[in-house]
């Protein structure tokens, strides 16, 4: 295990690939840890140096006192750079990662190659979504994380893709079902308070985004949006739901490769 201890707390991470070529750091969504890029790593430490990490709230970083604010994760992984001495990476975020994503382009260009965008929006639902979710989740514990998991199947996968790749799916949901509810609730109030709408004129990154025709969650409008308002942006939607990157493995690395490497 890989942890960098920085002023606010732990952060576990791993990372490989060559050392001499571009870094690319892979952020997770919401309830998941940095395993959900499993399916990407192999093929991406081929051209990267993949740095992918836990979210704090999520798998073996930090849980903090909340709420966050996606200013604070995206500080975190500044930090995180930082830490190990990588000055500019490329970054390729999911969800929340989408939106940490979206804050670093607006504030922080400097420090990005290339943003890829996925399964995300500029704004994420309000307080009649993520409210009764933070409520539950905060007076349910554990109990709750686990009612959870069993509901995200028909938000993150496709119906066909549950069925016929039910060990993916199990393997996914029972990292939400074991995420600490104090670090999801956290998380759940930055997503419910980011709005990025009025400020993605000023990503000037080369920048991918990809949707899922089938994400209820993250919808391609929401894809279009940002497509729409962040200068030069390409879009390449999928037969998928929210969790792109699992459901699709070899077809979502491609894309993003193609992109990167072009």
């Amino acid at each position: 295990m890989a942890v960098v201890q920085l002023q606010s707390g732990q952060v576990h991470y791993e990372i490989e690939g060559p050392a001499d070529a571009p870094v690319l750091v892979l952020s997770n969504s919401l309830g998941t840890d940095l395993h959900m890029w499993d399916a990407q790593v192999a093929s991406f430490s081929k051209s990267f140096q993949v740095l992918r990490y836990d979210t704090r709230g999520h798998g073996q970083s930090v849980v903090s006192h909340g709420p966050y604010s996606i200013e604070q994760l995206g500080r975190d992984v500044l930090d995180l750079l930082d830490a190990l001495k990588i000055k500019r990476a490329h970054f390729c975020g999911l969800s929340m990662g989408g939106l940490i994503g979206q804050w670093l382009g607006i504030h922080a260009s400097e420090r990005l190659l290339k943003l890829v965008l996925c399964n995300t929006a500029a704004k994420i639902g309000g307080p009649e979504t993520w409210g009764p979710r933070i409520e539950t989740v905060e007076k349910g514990g554990e109990a709750a994380m686990k009612e959870l998991g069993a509901g995200a199947v028909e938000r993150w996968f496709t119906p066909d893709f549950a069925r016929d790749h039910a060990d993916k799916v199990t393997a996914v949901t029972s990292v939400l079902a074991a995420t600490s509810p104090v670090g999801y609730a956290a998380c759940c109030a930055a997503v419910r308070d980011a709005d990025f709408r009025k400020q993605l004129g000023s990503i000037t990154v080369d920048t991918l985004i990809i949707c899922g025709s089938h994400d209820p969650v993250t919808t391609v409008a929401d894809g279009h949006f940002l497509q729409n308002h962040i200068p030069g942006s390409q879009l390449s939607d999928y037969y998928a739901a929210h969790l792109s990157s699992v459901e699709l493995g070899q077809t979502f690395t491609l894309r993003v490769k193609e992109f990167l490497l072009s």
